[in-house]
Parts: C-alpha cells; sequence; structure tokens
C-alpha cells in the first residue's frame, strides 16, 4: 500500500469517525417530553426552513434598502467604423469620425427620493416580525404534535404494562383451575375458560406491541428522530398528572396572545403600508447623478489609447409622473378593499379561537370528571376482585365469577389510564386556545 493511499484511508476515517460522533450527540439517551420536543425544535425540518426563511427575509430587506446606497457602474465599449460617415462642407465631402472608438464611462448614481425605498424601510421591521411569528406558529404546532405522540407511546406502554400484570393474574387463575380440575373439584370447563382468557391477554399484549412501533414511528417523524435508532422514553407518571390537574379553567381567552392573532395584526399592517404605497404614486422619484467619460480615437489601432479626452457631468433627475389614466386610483381602492377584507379575517378568528377554546376546555373538564370517577371505580374493582378470588379458592364462587371480576379489575385499570392521558392531551389543546403553550 503506498502512502497516498494510507493517507486517503486516514482522512477517510477522521471524517467517518467525525460524523459517527456527531450522530450520536445528536440522539437521546433518555427521552423525557422536554428533551423529545426541545429534539424536534432543533432538528424539524419545518422549524429550521422557517429560520432560513426569516434569513432569506432579512436579505431580501437589505437588497431593497441598498437602493438607498451609491450605485456605481462601469461602461466600456469599443467600436471599429469601418465605413465612416459623410458630410458635404462647401463644396467638398469630408469623412467625419475616425475608424476606431472606444469610451469607458464611470456612472455614480444616487438616490434621494424614490417611494419603494421608503416602502422598504418604512415596513422594514414588521416583515422580519411576521416571518418570525410564522416561525413561532411553527413551533407551537411542533410542540403540541410531539407532546401528543409522546402521550400516545406512553399510553400504549402503560396499557401493555396492565396486560403483562392481567397475564400474571391469569396465569394464576389458570393454574388454579387447572390443579382443581386434576383434583376432581371442577369440571374442566373452568380450566378451559382460564386458557381462553389467558391466550386472549396474550394476544392482546402482542397487539399492543406491534402498535407501539407504529407510534414510536409518528413520534420520531414527528421529531426528525432517526427511524434506525432506539428511542427510550422516561416519565414520571405522578409528575405528568400533577401538570395535567394544574390547569386554570377559570382563565377567559385573550386573543392577543394567540400567535395566529398576533400574525394577523403584522399583516394587516403590512396591508396598511401598501396602501399608503399606492397613495403615494403621485409623488416624484428625485437622484443624483454623476458621469466621468475616458473617450479615445484613432485611425490607427495601435495608437487607439495614446491620448484620451475625457469629459464629465454631474445633475440631478427628478420624475413625476403627471397622468397614468386610472392605474394609481385603481391601485388604491384595491389596496383599500383588501384592507376591508382582512377586517373579516379578525371576526372569523375570534369566533374560531372562542370555540376552539370552548371545546378544549369542555373536553378538558368532561375527561378530568371522568378521570376521578374511573379512578374511583379501579378501587372498587381491585377490591371486588380480591374478594371473589379468595371466595373461588375456597369453592364459595365459580370461576365464571373470577373471570368477570379480574374483566372488571382490567377494564378498570384501563379506562383509568385512557381517562389520564386523554386529560393529557386536552391539557395541550386547552393550552394550545389560550395562547399559553410553552415553545
Amino acid at each position: 500500500m503506498n502512502v497516498m493511499k494510507k493517507i486517503e484511508i486516514l482522512i477517510f476515517l477522521f471524517f467517518a469517525g467525525r460524523a459517527f460522533s456527531q450522530t450520536r450527540a445528536s440522539l437521546l439517551s433518555h427521552a423525557s417530553l422536554d428533551s423529545c420536543v426541545q429534539y424536534a425544535l432543533r432538528y424539524q425540518p419545518s422549524v429550521n426552513q422557517s429560520l432560513i426563511d426569516e434569513q432569506i427575509a432579512s436579505r431580501e430587506i437589505k437588497s431593497k434598502l441598498a437602493d438607498w446606497l451609491p450605485q456605481i457602474n462601469l461602461n466600456a465599449n469599443y467600436t471599429n467604423n469601418f465605413l465612416l460617415q459623410k458630410t458635404v462642407f462647401g463644396s467638398n465631402v469630408i469623412s467625419i469620425g475616425s475608424f476606431n472608438a472606444s469610451y469607458a464611462q464611470f456612472i455614480l448614481n444616487q438616490t434621494i427620493f424614490d417611494r419603494d425605498v421608503l416602502l422598504a424601510r418604512t415596513s422594514a421591521n414588521d416583515v422580519r416580525l411576521e416571518f418570525k411569528q410564522l416561525t413561532v406558529n411553527t413551533r407551537i404546532a411542533i410542540v403540541a404534535a410531539v407532546s401528543k405522540a409522546f402521550y400516545d407511546v406512553l399510553l400504549t406502554l402503560k396499557q401493555i404494562d396492565l396486560i403483562s400484570e392481567d397475564i400474571v393474574l391469569l396465569e394464576r387463575s389458570y393454574r388454579d383451575a387447572y390443579n382443581q380440575y386434576k383434583g376432581g373439584i371442577v369440571d374442566k370447563t373452568d380450566f378451559q375458560r382460564a386458557t381462553i382468557t389467558l391466550n386472549n391477554a396474550k394476544s392482546q399484549k402482542r397487539t399492543a406491541e406491534e402498535q407501539l412501533k407504529s407510534k414510536y414511528a409518528t413520534l420520531k417523524l414527528l421529531m426528525s428522530y432517526p427511524q434506525d435508532q432506539s428511542l427510550e422514553i422516561v416519565y414520571d407518571s405522578a409528575q405528568l398528572m400533577d401538570q395535567a390537574l394544574a390547569v386554570d379553567t377559570t382563565l377567559q381567552v385573550d386573543y392577543n396572545n394567540r400567535i395566529e392573532y398576533q400574525l394577523l395584526l403584522t399583516q394587516k399592517r403590512l396591508l396598511e403600508y401598501n396602501l399608503r404605497y399606492y397613495k403615494w404614486g403621485y409623488l416624484p422619484t428625485l437622484s443624483a447623478f454623476g458621469q466621468y467619460n475616458l473617450n479615445y480615437f484613432s485611425n490607427q489601432f495601435e495608437k487607439l489609447y495614446s491620448v484620451n479626452y475625457p469629459t464629465a457631468s454631474a445633475g440631478l433627475t427628478l420624475s413625476f409622473p403627471i397622468f397614468q389614466g386610472t392605474k394609481r386610483s385603481q391601485q388604491v381602492r384595491m389596496a383599500e378593499l383588501q384592507l376591508n377584507r382582512i377586517d373579516y379575517d379578525f371576526f372569523a378568528m375570534k369566533d374560531s379561537i372562542s370555540a376552539e377554546y370552548t371545546q378544549s376546555l369542555s373536553s378538558y373538564k368532561s375527561n378530568l370528571a371522568n378521570y376521578f370517577v374511573q379512578k374511583d371505580n379501579l378501587a372498587l374493582a381491585r377490591e371486588v376482585f380480591e374478594i371473589i378470588r379468595l371466595q373461588y379458592s375456597h369453592g364459595v364462587k365459580t370461576y365464571l365469577d373470577v373471570v368477570t371480576a379480574n374483566n372488571d379489575l382490567f377494564n378498570a385499570q384501563i379506562n383509568l389510564v385512557n381517562a389520564a392521558f386523554q386529560v393529557l392531551i386536552n391539557k395541550i389543546d386547552v393550552q394550545r386556545s389560550l395562547g399559553t403553550l410553552r415553545y
């Protein structure tokens, strides 16, 4: 192996190692809700595209404002006049000009007043603000989507845990039924029912485990997390429920807290700038200019640039619109109609926000009430199951009673988990409708 080949391999390994370390650095070792949200806000393409859009808008504004600065241009030309112009002077026909001509022209223009540049300067801050608000709107949507996907994964994990616990109980009941059947205490139907119930529980667990893969894939997609990398979420159930129960249901909607409303206000201001722009249509355009020309003439090309005949000038250019048909008045009216139209967007936005808040708050309150009911039901179902299981072991109750009590307990656990996570999802909707969702 020659030296160059070794160097190429070392370079490849160096950059490959850096790429691998950067990839590993971007993975989450413990994926809490907050870390998942922060990861999404850093790597999600839509968020990064919004940030790039902000930079593009800023560059576009600077590009327009650059028209306030002096503009310097250079024009150069070479002409070969192989047939010179002829004219009559007295009784003689003479040629005018030279066979070779060349010039270089330096032109300086300075805008003094122009409505296009004035519009760019006055609206620059609101244009930047609009793109920042669009980024905020994107971030809020990502936070809500990732949070709900996280809760969905967590719900499935809890369901799998409950099914696993249920399987342990069913296996115990299965063994009890089998032993009683072998001992001749009961017939084989109890044993058969235990087998069916246990098999159904195991099937439910396999189904939930497959659903978990799909829900993890959805969470990774929303986070822009590598699909081929593992993601293990961590959580504190008590803390999550404390946060869910901490929602203040007495708050009233403040439209100004909603980013959509703020964005609409900014868009209205931009339309007002647009109206003023068209109203400024009667204003003149004023600019200053200066020129310096290098002129060269010669009938012999090799002597063309030996002598320069410079000229220079400076002045002002005023362009005043006198009559443009009805163009300006039509543009002004069009801009006024656009402002009138956006007022209806405010009415629709307020109605939409109010309805959204009412619906989300109603869902939150109803599911919160359901959560407390299911919490009481679980305590009762657990007590009933323990009593019936004890009675069955003493031959007082039938196995069917045990199966029914076990199903009631399992359903109570599932209902409580479902209610809890529905409250968590409703909390996100309430916070988003109020405009208080952290991003």
